[in-house]
């Protein structure tokens, strides 16, 4: 279970939100919807135990996340708006590496399953500052397929990705959820997820 907990958000002088509540289990999507600088990112950011909220609290399994450490760290995955993918390494090189970093080994062939999977065998030896924007957002959610992580947290996850990329891409997030696992996804795009329950949140910047 994940819980959010009357979260407020201070950024500089400026509040984005206050009294945000919600709660998720195993099968949930959490749609997080609102306007440039609304708090979106800001948001993710503290769900992901990366930033500080100025009140309320995330708990996992009933226990603060503050209190957790690399026990809730290893339960999820988070992909950030930008895709975080070295330009001097190729495809199968950013996703093992990304791998370890996530405690994960992963080995060459498995990696390169999995960038077939998500249509990039063809360029899985590359180096990514060759691939297209759509590309390279496929190498960044290839970690989601390798990590396996419980809780997905996404920013922007569709974006730069044309439609074949985007109905594959919410075919596995749907594949996540209907395993047992948990999303919670900021976006400006329908999903068309399929989902045990779907929750659709507006954030609205109050400062």
């Amino acid at each position: 279970m994940f819980d959010v907990i009357n979260l407020g958000c201070i950024r500089g002088e400026r509040r984005l939100f206050r009294g945000l509540s919600f709660s998720a289990s195993s099968g949930d999507l959490v749609e997080l919807r609102g306007a440039n600088g609304s708090g979106k990112t800001s948001l993710l950011r503290i769900l992901c135990g990366l930033a500080q909220p100025a009140e309320g609290e995330v708990r996992w399994e009933g226990e603060n996340i503050r209190s957790l450490g690399e026990e809730y760290f290893g339960s999820l995955a988070y992909v950030a708006h930008q895709n975080g993918v070295k330009d001097e390494l190729t495809a199968v090189e950013n996703l093992r590496i990304a791998s370890g970093v996530a405690g994960i080994s992963l080995g060459e062939r498995p990696a390169l399953e999995i960038l077939a999977r998500i249509g990039l065998a063809k360029e899985a030896y590359l180096p990514t500052r060759f691939l297209s924007a759509g590309q390279r957002r496929r190498v960044a959610l290839a970690r989601l397929l390798a990590i396996k992580a419980k809780l997905w947290i996404l920013d922007e996850v569709l974006t730069s990705l044309d439609t074949a990329a985007t109905e594959l891409s919410a075919r596995f997030i749907g594949e996540h959820l209907n395993g047992g696992g948990m999303a919670i996804i900021a976006t400006h795009q329908d999903l068309n997820i399929s989902a045990r329950a779907t929750q659709r949140l507006e954030i609205s910047s109050v400062g």
